[in-house]
């Protein structure tokens, strides 16, 4: 007979398996998009639409995730997110247009808004701070193995199948999910219901929206574009409306005080500049093996592997290393190993063998297996029952708007890089508009034109532009370092600098109290 305890871990492995399909339809899509172009008759404006629509969906309902989980219940609420996502999935496979996908796609981007931050709101009930590293670590784990598994899976089922497949791998990974989070996990929310604060709601919603498409927008226009600036000008405005409503709110849906306690926001800081530093080495390293070594999209994926290893061993790893150095020490560790990773990283070059490549993929993956847990646990561990949905989804929140902005900040180093060192010299103005457009066009135009200097010049332009963009990241990663040292506290406390604490709930915190559900 299965104990209680067991169905803890069992709980959090439905919950890990739910998250692994949430990351991989991050990344999966980006080696199906050439293929639905075609199938669909999506001009480009309709692919980035695709991508961005999720992003925008998830941005806008991370928060009120947060706060109706805690005043519905989590089980309730990730149960229906998991069923939508489903759905969703089923239809963006079978979507018979680009605007059918568009409009679906969003429809995910709100399943993944739910499922986030309340899996990881629920680690706070069914774990206790003893338990609670190793549980964040698998949920880490679990979050960031689907990013880099994406273009492995999706490649390997675009040689076989048609473009839904990508996102029929979803279904059986949520139904199996569905079962277990239905069997094993225990409901939990707020004793005291908190009343849904529908001006915050639509503030926070709006506020996101402008930034994360402002930055979408300096990605593909650059920072002085008149929808980057506009976007970026009224999402700030929002956003500073936002919470200054917050602090005159009789409930507001984000409590502030809980930045108050060193350990949610050094916590919640130092995620976001670890996801800053892994989706800006996402963000080219792809192109990377795909346009400087023509790998394919499922040799590109494999390439990744080394990353994932090295998380692992990290992860594994850091919950003993945090028992006997303490958070602070172990976190710093963790940016410190990431750092040297990318001053590696930084010196690869168009002839870089991959052995160079996998050895400084594994140390990166190694920092962030040893930091991304620790941090997070420092967030989460002052975080009562009553406002781990909200407090999750404001973490989740800042981590997600850091992997965008990280995403076009080093998407402008690398493009200027790459424009600045190109020689384009005797080409006619169109085919050099069309060289600068990006690495994979230069390529493809080089080789079209049969222009080896060309060819060699794009690749090194490329590089350059690239591992730019890769001390840039290593920049981060110091910084990280020195905040943790500096802010981070040495042992995860519950609630160490808050002014009060919520009343005591009144349902059990700990599955032992409560049957098993169906029972």
């Amino acid at each position: 007979m299965t104990t209680v305890v067991g169905r803890r871990w069992w709980a959090l492995g439905a919950l890990a398996l739910t998250l692994l399909a949430v990351g991989l339809d991050l990344t999966v899509l980006n080696v199906a998009l050439p293929t639905m172009a075609v199938d669909l008759h999506a001009n480009t404006s309709q692919l980035q639409w695709v991508v961005d629509a999720y992003t925008l969906a998830l941005a806008a309902m991370l928060l009120p995730a947060g706060l109706l989980g805690d005043r519905y219940g989590r089980k309730k609420l990730l149960f229906g997110a998991a069923v939508l996502f489903g759905l969703a999935s089923l239809g963006c496979a079978y979507a018979p247009n680009a605007e059918t996908l568009i409009a679906v796609r969003a429809v995910l981007g709100v399943g993944a808004a739910f499922l986030i931050p309340l899996s990881m709101a629920v680690l706070t009930v069914l774990f206790d701070p003893e338990e609670r590293p190793k549980a964040l670590a698998i949920w880490v784990t679990a979050n960031m193995l689907g990013i880099p598994l994406g273009p492995i899976l999706g490649g390997w089922l675009l040689d076989h199948f048609w473009w839904g497949s990508v996102f029929l791998i979803n279904v059986p990974v949520i139904a199996i999910g569905l079962i277990a989070i239905g069997t094993l996990l225990p409901e939990s929310r707020a004793s005291v219901r908190p009343s849904v604060d529908y001006w915050g709601v639509i503030l926070s919603s709006l506020g996101l929206i402008g930034i994360t498409y402002g930055v979408i927008e300096a990605g593909e226009h650059g920072w002085g574009g008149t929808s980057t600036v506009v976007s970026l000008i009224i999402g700030a405005a929002l956003t500073l409306v936002f919470v200054l409503w917050q602090r005159r709110a009789a409930e507001p849906l984000v409590d502030l005080s809980l930045f108050r306690s060193r350990g949610f926001t050094w916590g919640a800081i130092l995620l976001t500049l670890v996801t800053f530093t892994m989706f800006g080495l996402l963000f080219a390293m792809p192109q990377y093996f795909q346009s400087v070594q023509s790998a394919t999209a499922l040799g590109t994926g494999l390439r990744l592997l080394p990353m994932i290893g090295g998380m692992l061993v990290g992860v594994r790893a850091g919950t003993a290393i945090a028992a006997r150095i303490g958070d602070k020490i172990t976190v710093a560790l963790g940016f410190a190993i990431v750092t040297v990773g990318l001053g590696l990283g930084a010196t690869t070059g168009p002839q870089s063998g991959y052995g160079f490549v996998a050895i400084w993929f594994t140390i990166m993956g190694l920092g962030l297996g040893l930091a991304m847990p620790i941090a997070a646990n420092a967030a989460l561990a002052p975080l009562s029952e009553e406002r781990s949905g909200v407090g999750s989804a404001l973490l989740m929140t800042l981590r997600q708007v850091g992997g965008s902005i990280g995403v076009a900040i080093l998407g402008t180093v690398l493009s200027s890089g790459y424009t600045a060192r190109l020689d384009l010299t005797g080409l006619p103005a169109q085919v050099a508009d069309a060289v600068k457009d990006s690495v994979n066009t230069g390529v493809a135009v080089a080789r079209a034109m049969h222009l080896p200097a060309l060819f060699d010049s794009v690749r090194d332009a490329f590089v350059y532009g690239m591992d730019s963009a890769l001390w840039v990241c290593g920049g981060v990663a110091l910084a990280g370092v020195l905040l943790a040292l500096l802010f981070l506290p040495t042992r995860s406390a519950t609630m160490e600098t808050t002014d009060e604490q919520p009343p005591p709930s009144t349902e059990p915190t700990r599955p032992e109290d409560e049957p098993v559900a169906g029972r």
